[in-house]
């Protein structure tokens, strides 16, 4: 029976998805050194891929599933499309996750290879990863909300684990500043493209008006050259 064939694949594909999220984003990670932080972002990158790489049998499932609801009755697939869209919702939503967390490791982790520089007086190193880290923060800007999330629970797991010490903060805290500094940025950023864009619409609207304007005067000049009308007689804009 095909429906009982596409309800197979969903469920595997919801049964994935379950251990994804409980084996990386509700699993609760405990970081003691840069290496450690190391370690889970590539493991994090390598869910992310994975994650990716399911995006091939997403399609596949609701290509399936789309044309079994075009040939089947109303009342056969109502609840299997509803099934489908909770499926891709939720595959949608652990990509997303999965990206954001492994984005906010990787700045922490270059913001542990900072402070762990600057312990050691290597103060050029400590430059470096913490422009490279800067870097890295401003991708994350694009959903600044969730990743601020993920940055304060992170922190707190830092906190908890007695690796944040009186100096680490107060780096930790300069670094955060910078963080409300480029949120500001892109705020002002966003309001003055907002800006450009009505002035372009503006300009337009005139430029559009003035082409008009320019079409009526040619036709009456066309007009009048077809009359062999008078130069003299010819209103004076039109001359």
């Amino acid at each position: 029976d095909k429906t009982v064939s596409l309800r197979k694949d969903l469920s595997e594909m919801h049964e994935w998805i379950t251990q994804a999220e409980e084996e990386y984003l509700e699993r609760d990670f405990e970081y003691k050194t840069p290496d450690e932080l190391q370690k889970a972002v590539e493991e994090l990158k390598r869910a992310k891929e994975e994650a990716l790489q399911k995006e091939v049998k997403v399609k596949l499932i609701t290509d399936s599933v789309k044309n079994f609801i075009a040939k089947a009755p109303p009342a056969a697939h109502e609840a299997l499309k509803k099934e489908l869209d909770v499926l891709i919702t939720s595959y949608q939503q652990l990509c997303s996750r999965l990206n954001g967390k492994w984005k906010t490791l990787e700045v922490w982790y270059l913001v542990s290879l900072v402070l762990r520089a600057l312990l050691t007086g290597r103060r050029w190193r400590a430059l470096l990863y913490y422009h490279t880290g800067l870097w890295s923060l401003e991708r994350l800007m694009r959903h600044p909300e969730d990743n601020r999330n993920q940055i304060r629970e992170l922190a707190q797991t830092l906190t908890d684990g007695g690796i944040l010490d009186e100096l680490i903060n107060e780096k930790l805290e300069k670094f955060n500043t910078r963080w409300e500094e480029l949120q500001q940025e892109a705020v002002r950023r966003q309001k003055s493209l907002e800006q450009s864009i009505q002035s372009a619409q503006e300009t337009d609207k005139t430029l559009r008006l003035i082409q008009e304007s320019l079409a009526v005067i040619d036709k009456q000049l066309t007009a009048y050259i077809a009359d062999r009308v008078d130069a003299a007689q010819v209103p004076q804009e039109a001359q």
